[in-house]
C-alpha cells in the first residue's frame, strides 16, 4: 500500500478522487487550505485509490494519511 500524506496542517477544501480511480504521478488528488492559501496535494506515485480517509471540511495535520493507493 502507498499513502498520500498531508504536507502541512490545513482544512480539506476539495477531494478530486474517489475509491476506484487510477492516480498518476504528479496528479492533484486533494486541495488543502492553510493560512488562507490553497495548497494542492499531488500524488508522488501511481496506483489505484483504495481508501479516502478525509472529507471536505476536515482539519488535517502534517503527516496525516489522506489517501491510500494500491
Amino acid at each position: 500500500m502507498k499513502e498520500i500524506m498531508a504536507t502541512m496542517a490545513g482544512t480539506v477544501l476539495n477531494v478530486f478522487v474517489v475509491i476506484g480511480n487510477q492516480v498518476h504521478l504528479g496528479q492533484e488528488v486533494l486541495m488543502l487550505e492553510s493560512m488562507k492559501m490553497e495548497i494542492p496535494i499531488e500524488s508522488e506515485t501511481e496506483g489505484l485509490v483504495v481508501d479516502v480517509r478525509v472529507n471536505i471540511g476536515d482539519f488535517v495535520n502534517e503527516g496525516d494519511v489522506l489517501i491510500v493507493l494500491e
